[in-house]
């Protein structure tokens, strides 16, 4: 029995679905080939509606209600101000007379019946003498005309709205030349990238460099969403790449619908698409990026429709069904998942004055409140359902890592006054030090995973993100222990760093152990590839804004060279499959994170700290930037409507 594929994602690490597509295109052709067939159908149903209820009406001296009813539909009203009579009046007159009006109302309404089904019979002649080609126009324009008008009725103004005090969100150039030389090298790779998904990817999900050619995965659904244009934008912005940047706009502004018949995770689209939305939103000031937020925000609010209110994985973005993924412990939801919606659902009640996106997840958090916690850890399965933990893994990497992020994020998002939100971080954090990190034989600090009451010395990429969340939060922490915090995210950020240094490329791998002998090292294949993940380097840049410590720019710059030299292609920026091989094989896909992470990381890393300063912005899990709101408390928007 093989494995299931193993799903890249910037959040955690999941099975990929295997939605088989082969068919669709015979289906479509199909569809083509019949089209004047379902036209002459259409009719026909017509036809016979009209002469059903010809034969089929009452006797009308039996039921005059229901025909003044049918006259309302089918004939011309009476114009009573042009001296004719009400059709109230008939009721009270001879019912000889009124046997003989409404002999004269049928008569007519049978000649108009008559005169329909002969319009009918000629429109359908007129369609057949038409090509495939022409009758296929009409057809798409009758589709666009309806497009037009749902993009009308969704595009409704929101209610103006303080922007908070937007600090630093140009330039960051730095004063030494050597780092500025390097951070142009930086903007030079989101070049490439860009450039050579706008030439072969433009408008799918992702890029297949090698293959040059769009690329996407089921976290997508099967539409083309345009992911790595939204995933991209911020970081386009605060390169200074305003020309590509306005593509990327007009492409979203003309292209990018939620409308469609397509199931998407929740998870993914709120951090890449929401996220991104509003950080383009705040960054550049154009409406449009605001009103897409709102609209796809508004498709995922059916995934909330469960017994306890713990989202779905997965939402059909057009009739709003909800499921789950098949593997995840008896049909639960995953806390990296729904622990990770908070930012953007604050920031959208805050943008339109709706408190229904605050109340979503802040209901989430007071039913995680009341749940006992074994050895006060936080499971990775909640199921939907029942309100009960799925199997007890715990987890600070995949599956559960964004989750703890958030809660800190919260708390700095609120200007520091959500401190319901900072004491859950407090807490878990204190259980996962206790629980979780260990040291190896060889003085490496890690974060272990704990499965059913054992802990598996084995530490993800993912997890490497921890480092910073550790120096992020170390201000404010309790019993004064911020120094012990800020130690305790260089070690996270050294063991992260030993994993790129033993592997041959100078790439870190997808997981690494500290079992007898081997320390930071891949010991399974299925483990040993690097898909252009962010975290180390994520964790490099929060430490050298806390520390200034020349080392962080060193290890980042060594991750620069060796992702240009041995992941870049002539269409881009690809995965590579072993980090242990000299001349490993490609993935041969460009992860819109990288786009949205890895590259903004790095720019930021050799910027000077006037960029995107962190008492004033707050990233998302997916690096999309938005600004800390100075608010009384975090239940009041900013929007006076809300008050």
């Amino acid at each position: 029995m093989t494995t299931p594929a193993l799903l890249p994602l910037s959040g955690r690490r999941l099975p990929a679905l295997n939605l088989g597509t082969s068919s669709f295109p015979h289906h479509r052709a199909t569809l083509r080939l019949s089209e004047k067939f379902i036209l002459l159908l259409i009719l026909s149903a017509f036809i016979t509606l009209c002469f059903g209820a010809f034969f089929f009406l009452p006797d009308s001296s039996k039921h005059k209600r229901f025909d003044l009813g049918l006259e309302d539909v089918l004939i011309p009203h009476v114009d009573t101000s042009k001296g004719g009579k009400s059709l109230g009046s008939f009721l009270i007159h001879g019912q000889g007379h009124d046997e003989h009006r409404h002999r004269e109302e049928e008569e007519r309404l049978r000649n108009k019946i008559r005169a329909d089904h002969e319009k009918a019979l000629e429109e359908a002649k007129e369609k057949l003498k038409k090509s495939r080609d022409e009758i296929q126009a009409e057809i798409q324009t009758e589709k666009n005309k309806v497009v037009q008008e749902l993009k009308k009725k969704d595009s409704k103004p929101l209610p103006p709205v303080p922007l908070p005090n937007l600090v630093g969100i140009n330039s960051g150039e730095p004063a030494d030349p050597d780092i500025r030389e390097k951070r142009n090298k930086i903007k030079e790779m989101m070049k490439h990238a860009w450039d050579n998904y706008r030439q072969y990817g433009w408008g799918h999900n992702e890029l297949k460099p090698i293959a040059r050619k769009g690329h996407s995965t089921n976290i997508f659904g099967n539409s083309q969403m345009g992911a790595t244009i939204v995933d991209a934008l911020d970081t386009l912005y605060i390169m200074g790449l305003h020309d590509e940047f306005r593509e990327g706009q007009e492409w979203i502004d003309k292209n990018l619908d939620f409308s469609v018949n397509s199931e998407v995770s929740v998870f993914e689209v709120n951090i890449r698409f929401i996220g991104g939305l509003l950080a383009a939103y705040y960054l550049s000031g154009q409406e449009v990026f605001k009103i897409k937020a709102v609209q796809l925000a508004g498709k995922l609010l059916p995934a909330f429709n469960t017994p306890t209110g713990i989202p779905w994985a997965m939402v059909n973005l057009k009739s709003g069904v909800g499921r789950n993924w098949g593997w995840a412990s008896a049909g639960s939801s995953i806390l990296a998942e729904f622990g990770t919606l908070h930012m953007e659902f604050v920031h959208l009640s805050y943008l339109t004055g709706d408190p229904v996106y605050y109340n979503k997840v802040m209901h989430i958090r007071k039913l995680l409140q009341k749940m006992d916690r074994p050895n006060g850890l936080y499971p990775n399965y909640l199921n939907p359902r029942t309100g009960r933990w799925g199997q007890h893994h715990t987890s600070v990497g995949g599956l559960g890592d964004s989750f703890y992020e958030y809660l800190l994020k919260a708390w700095l998002m609120s200007d520091k006054t959500d401190t319901e939100a900072r004491k859950m971080y407090d807490d878990a954090i204190e259980a996962i030090e206790k629980h979780l990190i260990r040291k190896s034989n060889g003085g490496l600090t890690f974060i272990g995973e704990w499965k059913n009451g054992h802990l598996e010395r084995k530490m993800g990429h993912l997890t490497c993100f921890a480092g910073g969340m550790f120096a992020l939060g170390a201000d404010g922490s309790r019993d004064d222990k911020a120094g012990h915090y800020l130690q305790l995210g260089a070690e996270i950020a050294h063991t992260c760093h030993e994993s790129y240094d033993r592997t041959t490329l100078k790439l870190g791998p997808e997981a690494f152990k500290f079992d007898g002998g081997v320390e930071a090292v891949a010991v399974r294949q299925n483990e040993k590839y690097y898909i252009l993940r962010p975290e180390v380097i994520e964790t490099y840049w929060y430490m050298w804004r806390f520390t200034h410590d020349p080392k962080y720019r060193q290890w980042g710059w060594e991750a620069t060279q060796a992702i240009d030299k041995y992941c870049r292609v002539s269409g881009g920026f690809s995965g590579v499959k072993d980090v242990y091989s000299s001349s490993p094989a490609y993935d041969d896909v460009q992860q819109s994170f990288f786009l949205a992470e890895t590259l903004k990381y790095l720019y930021l890393l050799f910027s000077s700290d006037d960029l995107l300063p962190l008492d004033n912005w707050v990233f998302n899990t997916e690096a999309h930037p938005l600004p800390v709101l100075h608010l009384a408390n975090t239940t009041l928007s900013g929007n006076p409507a809300y008050r």
